[in-house]
């Protein structure tokens, strides 16, 4: 799709992530709709952009997800990038953390597509761009329920690109992998033989899906990507691949500074 002129609605735009993708697809010229808990925040960014609206919502309250399609109003493009981590182990977590990070980071995305689906096949135009992770290809220790929601994203937009084909809608995932300053990452200190993409590399590549209409790109370095090969073909190998690093030690520093955070 062309990019300049579009009404795009950004989940998580107050982010690091967010605020890298709404920066991106504002040098497109889009018209973009900002969407994050904080209409403060939410208005700060937009007052540095071209063409921004502020509506804030919190995508873990079930009435405000389904209030937002119509509050945006017509949509030719949605990105989804609004993420909790849900780290930890499993047995830590409270059902509330892990039915929060359900609904924001996978429920919000398949209620809004829903929502939005009906006007975009009337035009046989639009674009849904899913923000997963390459945690999820690549199982790593204290995310089983990151994982499991940033998965079910990569095959909820692979069966729904299959039932769109020829409708005029296309469908795409975004891999992000370790993203220096901002995420799951923000506050941890990254081994340095971590390599680290950007916010800024994000939005490129949600600008690269769209305008290309490529269905999956990572946001990754060589070896992560080998590693989600490894993860796909050979689990077991995959398994005592990452365990030659100290994944588990940057899995607890990451869940300890979000704990400070308050984000966990």
């Amino acid at each position: 799709m062309k990019i300049s002129g579009s009404r795009v609605l950004l989940t998580g735009a107050t982010g690091g992530l967010g605020r890298g993708i709404a920066k991106a697809l504002d040098e497109r010229g889009a018209r973009l709709l900002l969407t994050g808990r904080k209409q403060e925040a939410l208005e700060e960014l937009a007052r540095e952009l071209r063409s921004a609206e502020a509506l804030a919502a919190d995508l873990a309250k079930r009435d405000e997800v389904a209030a937002l399609p119509e509050r945006a109003g017509h949509v030719d493009i949605l990105v989804h990038n609004a993420g909790l981590p849900g780290s930890g182990r499993l047995e830590s977590l409270s059902e509330e953390d892990i039915d929060r990070a359900l609904d924001v980071n996978l429920r919000a995305a398949i209620t809004l597509t829903r929502a939005l689906l009906p006007s975009m096949t009337e035009r046989r135009s639009g674009h849904l761009v899913y923000v997963s992770s390459m945690g999820g290809k690549i199982p790593t220790a204290r995310s089983s329920v990151y994982a499991a929601t940033k998965y079910g994203l990569r095959g909820f937009a692979g069966a729904l690109r299959d039932d769109l084909h020829g409708s005029g809608i296309a469908v795409s995932a975004v891999f992000p992998g370790f993203i220096a300053g901002v995420g799951l990452q923000e506050g941890v200190e990254l081994p340095c033989w971590a390599p680290k993409r950007t916010a800024e590399d994000v939005g490129a590549a949600v600008v690269k899906v769209i305008e290309s209409g490529r269905p999956e790109l990572d946001v990754a370095d060589a070896g992560q990507k080998l590693g989600a090969v490894m993860a796909a073909v050979s689990p077991r190998a995959g398994a005592r691949l990452r365990r030659i690093f100290p994944i588990e030690e940057i899995a607890e520093r990451t869940v300890e500074q979000q704990r400070l955070r308050g984000k966990r």
